[in-house]
């Protein structure tokens, strides 16, 4: 059996597909350097729970106000150089955060880490697809999963300078330092040219995928898909809100269980997601972003729904856990097909897609409180099943498997 050595990547696509990675690490580094650092904020500022509160909401408020300016940007400056850019604004946001001696200041530092996280956000993920057209292949998930390990070397970084009694100016400066070159170095070996180029299975003349055997998608056909996506990336963000926000709170109150294992919920969701993320590319090659998508859909819905049917602190965190794994490709799958949706000029649906995600994000965390309050946290959390099962119905805007 050969090998058509045309399909095989090429060194600037090795290199490029390394520097993505790189952009993805730092992404997920950057803040995680600044969330162990609240408290200390907190406390030197003097303020209450509610300012505490509305500062910290700044960031996700400059995400959705900014958000919708990453497409235009990606077009005129180019995905990589947008990338690094807001990389490096939003280390000088996450310093400025950690300076601060007002609650104004924190909160406009916030506010600009966020705005310009959105934008690297879909600035990068706009490459990495660019680079995945080159190989022919999957490997969106890939990134994603790099996203984690950053997050976790953020994390860690930020619990060592506190052990070891570093200012958080010192800290923070080191962070942003670090990570900007790091992704200055990284756009050297980004892709050249515009990131208008055709997609490759566009190009191919003799295999005509499934884009090629349907029609079109125009006007209302479009704006369902897009809808579609949206819901799909909602979701995948959802259940992860749930690991975030409410996993130890539910086994700890809720299942009275302890603080060692309460936390174990939300580290069975992170970690299961993060292996199916590191799986997840080659899932798609051989199954499809269709077939995986409703599989992952049935797993959340049945794993989790299992769990609150039967509440136990085991079978709550195995739930987590399979909630996590079930919703690992959703956001890069839902990315991926809104930046090939044909009729929108380029970054128009990944911008879309993005922004209106981290907006169903924001509002996800009062929605499940108020359900909460009204009835049980264990009614509240039924958001994640359901949210398996939007995505069984909805999963057929996505590719069914490619040759």
């Amino acid at each position: 059996m050969t090998v058509d050595v045309s399909l095989r990547p090429t060194r600037t696509e090795r290199r490029a597909r390394a520097a993505v990675a790189l952009l993805f690490l730092t992404n997920g580094a950057l803040f995680a350097n600044l969330l162990p650092r609240y408290p200390q904020i907190k406390a030197d500022l003097g303020i209450g729970n509610t300012a505490y509160g509305l500062a910290v909401a700044a960031f996700p408020t400059g995400a959705i106000v900014a958000g919708l300016a990453a497409g235009v940007l990606v077009r005129r400056l180019g995905s990589a150089r947008v990338a690094v850019a807001g990389t490096l604004l939003t280390g000088a946001g996450t310093l400025a955060a950690g300076l601060a001696e007002s609650v104004a200041v924190f909160a406009g530092a916030l506010f600009l880490a966020g705005a310009m996280d959105a934008i690297t956000d879909v600035a990068q993920n706009a490459h990495g697809l660019r680079v995945q057209r080159r190989y022919r292949r999957s490997i969106i998930n890939s990134f994603h999963a790099i996203w984690s390990v950053g997050a976790v070397t953020g994390g860690s970084m930020a619990a060592g300078a506190i052990a070891l009694g570093l200012p958080r100016g010192q800290h923070l400066l080191i962070s942003a330092v670090l990570f900007g070159i790091t992704a200055c170095v990284a756009l050297r070996y980004c892709l050249r040219g515009p990131d208008t180029e055709p997609l490759a299975q566009e190009t191919d003349t003799e295999d005509k995928g499934p884009r090629q055997q349907r029609p079109d998608r125009t006007g209302l056909r479009t704006g369902y898909a897009l809808a579609a996506l949206v819901v799909i990336a909602t979701a995948g963000t959802l259940v992860e809100d749930a690991g975030n926000s409410w996993a130890t709170l539910y086994l700890s109150d809720s299942l009275h269980a302890s603080v060692t294992l309460a936390a174990c919920g939300f580290i069975a969701l992170v970690g299961a997601q993060f292996v199916g993320r590191l799986i997840g590319d080659r899932l798609v090659d051989r199954f499809g972003q269709r077939a995986v998508a409703r599989t992952g859909g049935l797993i959340t819905a049945a794993g989790m729904g299992l769990a609150l049917a039967v509440p136990t602190v085991s079978g709550t965190i195995l739930g987590f856990a399979a909630a996590g794994f079930g919703v690992a490709t959703l956001v890069p799958a839902a990315m991926q097909e809104a930046d090939e949706l044909p009729g929108l000029k380029a970054g128009s649906g990944l911008t879309i897609v993005s922004w209106l995600m981290r907006l169903g994000f924001l509002c996800s965390p009062p929605v499940v409180g108020l359900v909460a309050d009204a009835t049980s946290l264990r009614v509240g959390l039924l958001v994640v099943p359901l949210a398996g099962l939007l995505v069984i119905l909805l999963a057929g805007v996505l590719h069914d498997r490619r040759r």
